[in-house]
């Protein structure tokens, strides 16, 4: 299974030392991150990736409010190859014909995308599964109008706050799901209450065998009342002690 942290939980860090946050990064022991707005600061940015052997396999960036060509040029330079839409509010979500535009959008962006070999996602909050449009979460009544070649990155957090069940959820939308957000918390709106991996309710071992397609699980808090750093590595910690491999040794083991 392969980790990535997204920058955006280290936003504050990240204005004061961009340079010094990735390395800290890589000190604690992440191979890959997922920048955010990242086309501001590409050169800087892919000079601090160069320098502490990291890859960005994903990134965020306002795919449907700035130029696109902009972006992936950008993302193209950095070496990502997948640029995901990370946040549509909830006035988007809220009937039938909006969200089809929606779609639209991203499909016609998708193919412009293909262009730079390049392919295009996004990434839920939690109203996308609060609203209900024909009997199913507006999540779940998108993806089926996106293109093939589009995919789902799941904020599994996010999901379980929207009232829906994470592991459900990834098994109905399936193979177009390549990229999850893994954070912990207590389940609520409270940013500042999120914690470790692990350390909260969700049954984060449940919820990444769930992904079948998955490529990438990025670590992620939104916020974080402690040392966000230390919060980070008690996350990949987390993961990386008690990941498959390790649990198929303790099954072997009992």
């Amino acid at each position: 299974m392969s980790y990535s942290i997204q920058l955006y939980t280290l936003r504050n860090a990240i204005q004061d030392d961009l340079p010094g946050t990735l390395r800290k990064v890589a000190e604690i022991g992440f191979t890959q991150v997922e920048p955010y707005n990242f086309v501001a600061t590409a050169k800087e940015l892919g000079a601090a990736l160069k320098e502490n052997s990291l890859a960005a396999p994903s990134g965020h960036a306002p795919l449907l409010s700035q130029d696109q060509d902009e972006i992936f040029t950008a993302a193209k330079e950095l070496g990502i190859t997948t640029v995901i839409e990370p946040y549509l509010p909830a006035e988007h979500w809220q009937d039938a014909a909006t969200i089809q535009a929606t779609a639209a959008k991203l499909n016609a962006a998708a193919k412009k995308a293909a262009k730079y070999g390049i392919r295009v996602g996004y990434h839920n909050h939690a109203w996308e599964l609060e609203s209900t449009i024909e009997g199913r979460t507006a999540l779940e009544y998108f993806a089926d109008l996106l293109d093939p070649e589009l995919v789902l990155e799941v904020d599994t957090y996010w999901v379980a706050v929207g009232g829906q069940d994470p592991v459900a959820m990834l098994e109905r939308l399936g193979d177009r799901v390549k990229l999850i957000h893994i954070k912990d918390g207590p389940l609520n709106t409270d940013t500042k209450a999120q914690q470790p991996a692990g350390q909260g309710k969700v049954a984060v071992w449940d919820v990444i065998g769930a992904a079948k397609s998955l490529e990438v699980g990025v670590v992620e808090f939104d916020d974080y009342s402690g040392d966000i750093f230390e919060g980070i590595t008690e996350s990949l910690t987390f993961l990386n002690a008690a990941g498959p491999s390790a649990k198929a040794a303790e099954g072997a083991n009992v």
